[in-house]
């Protein structure tokens, strides 16, 4: 094994919890100018570049004995892609709408063609976004949106990886980009009806989404239209199904929203607020014939419910059920059209759909396409309203994804699109299974396992355990064909569907924040126990992987259990917890502090961070295997947490387990940007896993 880089360790403290002071000795790791840093990462500090590029330097000397696994493996999973592929187009008016990818290309590209025409030879390429990206090191466009008279492409492009976005407009008719002079937008897009003015949401120097702007294409200066002043809110913008009402939504991490709508006939109208915010209300809003439809939480509806309530009148005391609380039913998401309304609930960790017809109030639900224990179920938004046709799409762990349209009237489905797997893929080679481990109070955590028909789990075969469990997201059952370089080699992919995430309702989200957030580490322990006392793997044969969040809980759990995994992948982890939550100037501090608490203001909530951030509770012991990964970019998980943690864990590992880090130096948050670029991180994390699993010799 090689040295690994020096990391000066500093007596810095951070001074926190009123009397309580903690050491923080790579402080220096913090650029003092991170913010100039973000938008542009050359002017990052000298000394903590060279750091960066040599722990880059130092993981590929450790890994050197797997670099051609890592060049095979990357084209074992560039094999899995198609190289021509299209999106399902959308109708509209017209025109149908549709992304497809060229042979050999990084990015979309944005098209349409006439309705009329089937056969592809009309085709207008709106956007290209291969030729947009040549000569910048990152480039992704994060939303687009064209104008309802056609006229005009909207796109908001990161060109950092530090979500700062540019907007750019193309003037369909001349063939020719108008030159917004626009930039920070957050990537939310939505033009009013006049087909000439555009609402965007656009982001402060803390990365906070906290104006809504107007842009009258012709004008020479956007107009604000509303600013969000609580640093603990973030907003967004969108417009209603039926096309009467841009949406301006305020909301925290938590459970409280307040919405405001601008007629899109008349864009230059002053918004109108639905219902003044309130601390625990929680609402979201559509429009259908002169009244708004509102999933919300009001009344205790822990799950929500549909309410109705005019557009004149849409005060909370006008507020009518539609669709009941049903306590463990959640309702995720509402989808409104002419003559139906289509909700996305969530019950006993499964998803179904369910459509009603707005006549006569009659329901039914689609039936998901297999009996896969478990399964993902997801409906999409398209531009029509005055249509009968839903677009969903189904897939399976094991079940490449299908995309239907459903006709809620003859209640049937049509098939789309099938994903491809170009090099290959059985789904009958698979099994995937739906279990119930219980945790440390005796609460039961449901948890999804893949493998091989002809690999079944068993104590000696490697686990890949994934988990998140933060911010009431559910992490979806979908097929992912990146696994199966994973499970192909014999080894088992689970993941625990801890509390933190919404799988078993509002409740479980519930469960697994604040003051109840060790709930999330402990049930991500059980699991990983249960799964050893089922047989299906055993202690230090698990590999632990989170991401983001999910890379706190990776933290947290190789603090409390190290001897129970044999490797963590936390992939760009939130581990300097206490510190983020005590630094309100830091990108997104104030909206976290819902899901964490105030450090700042609430003595217990600082005690009670301190007690599990992973940083500051690192300590001497022998630690697993441990790879982190960093974007130089990141604004949500800046890049010296996952730096500042690999040296406490270097400085406190009594073992001799390689404990890694890979910044990457042209990205943030999300990765690498472009289909195949990706690849390099993914093969990464898939060759340490099958070194540090004695796998790396293994073929397919």
């Amino acid at each position: 094994m090689s040295n690994p880089p020096d990391t000066p360790a500093g007596n810095d403290v951070v001074r926190v919890c009123g009397d309580m002071e903690l050491p923080d000795p790579y402080k220096w790791l913090r650029a003092s100018n991170w913010q100039e840093a973000l938008r542009d990462p050359g002017c990052l500090d000298d000394a903590i570049r060279r750091h960066l590029e040599a722990e880059n330097g130092y993981l590929e000397s450790e890994l050197a004995p797997v670099a051609a696994l890592r060049e095979h493996l990357k084209g074992e999973l560039r094999a899995r892609i198609p190289e021509r592929e299209a999106s399902v187009p959308f109708a509209d008016g017209a025109y149908a709408y549709y992304t497809r990818y060229e042979e050999g290309q990084q990015h979309r590209l944005y098209c349409r063609q006439r309705r009329e025409d089937g056969s592809g030879a009309g085709e207008e390429i709106l956007l290209d976004g291969n030729a947009e990206a040549e000569g910048e090191d990152f480039f992704r466009v994060a939303g687009s949106e064209h104008s309802p008279d056609h006229r005009y492409f909207a796109y908001a492009v990161d060109l950092t990886g530090s979500e700062y976005h540019r907007l750019r407009v193309r003037d369909l008719e001349r063939a020719e980009t108008v030159d917004t002079g626009v930039d920070d937008l957050s990537g939310d897009i939505a033009w009013a009806n006049d087909g000439r003015t555009l609402f965007y949401t656009t982001l402060d120097a803390n990365h906070r989404a906290s104006r809504v702007y107007r842009l009258t294409l012709g004008e020479s200066r956007p107009e604000l239209v509303y600013e969000e002043h609580d640093p603990g809110f973030y907003l967004g913008v969108d417009i209603t199904e039926s096309r009467r009402f841009i949406v301006i939504h305020a909301a925290d991490h938590a459970d409280t929203a307040e919405v405001r709508v601008v007629e899109a006939d008349a864009p230059k109208s002053a918004p109108i607020l639905l219902a003044p915010r309130r601390t625990g209300l929680d609402y979201e809003v559509g429009e259908h014939g002169g009244q708004f439809y509102i999933l919300t939480n009001a009344d205790g509806a822990l799950d929500y419910k549909i309410v109705t309530a005019p557009v004149e009148s849409p005060a909370p005391e006008n507020w009518r059920e539609l669709v009941p609380h049903r306590p463990g039913v959640l309702i995720r998401r509402l989808l409104l059209f002419r003559n139906h309304m289509v909700r996305l609930e969530t019950a006993e960790a499964l998803p179904r759909i369910v459509v009603r017809d707005l006549a006569s109030g009659d329901e039914h639900t689609i039936a998901p396409d297999s009996d896969d224990e478990a399964y993902s179920f997801a409906i999409h938004r398209g531009y029509e309203f005055d249509t009968a046709t839903l677009r969903l799409t189904y897939a399976s762990p094991r079940l490449p994804q299908r995309t239907y349209d459903y006709d809620m009237v003859a209640r049937s489905r049509t098939l789309r699109k099938e994903q491809q797997v170009p090099s290959g893929h059985k789904p009958e080679d698979y099994v995937v299974r739906r279990l119930n481990i219980p945790s440390h109070d005796g609460v039961g955590v449901p948890v999804t396992v893949l493998h091989r028909r002809d690999a079944p789990p068993e104590a000696g075969r490697p686990l890949v355990l994934y988990g998140y469990g933060a911010y009431g997201i559910t992490i979806p059952t979908a097929f992912t064909p990146d696994r199966f370089t994973l499970v192909d080699r014999g080894i088992t992919y689970a993941v625990a569907h801890v509390r933190g995430g919404t799988e078993r309702g509002h409740g479980w989200y519930l469960d697994g924040k604040l003051d109840r957030k060790t709930n999330t580490f402990h049930d991500f322990i059980a699991v990983a126990e249960g799964l050893v006392d089922a047989g299906y793997a055993s202690a230090g044969n698990i590999v632990a992987n989170g991401r983001s969040a999910g890379g706190m809980l990776m933290g947290v759990v190789t603090n409390w259990r190290p001897e129970l995994f044999r490797a963590v992948v936390a992939e760009v982890p939130f581990v300097d917890v206490l510190n983020t939550m005590c630094d309100a100037e830091l990108p997104l501090t104030p909206p976290e502090w819902p899901e964490w608490g105030n450090p700042l203001e609430d003595v217990e909530a600082c005690r009670r961070i301190a007690s599990y951030s992973p940083c500051d509770n690192v300590a001497p012991r022998a630690y697993p295997h441990v790879l982190a990964t960093a974007g130089i970019a990141d604004p949500r998980v800046t890049y010296w947490e996952p730096a500042k943690w690999v040296a406490r864990l270097r400085a406190n590992n009594t073992g001799a387990r390689r404990i890694l880090l890979h910044t990457n130096m042209t990205a943030g948050h999300a990765g690498a940007a472009g289909r195949f670029a990706r690849l390099d991180e993914v093969a990464l994390v898939d060759a340490f896993i099958l070194m540090v699993c004695g796998l790396a010799d293994e073929t397919v």
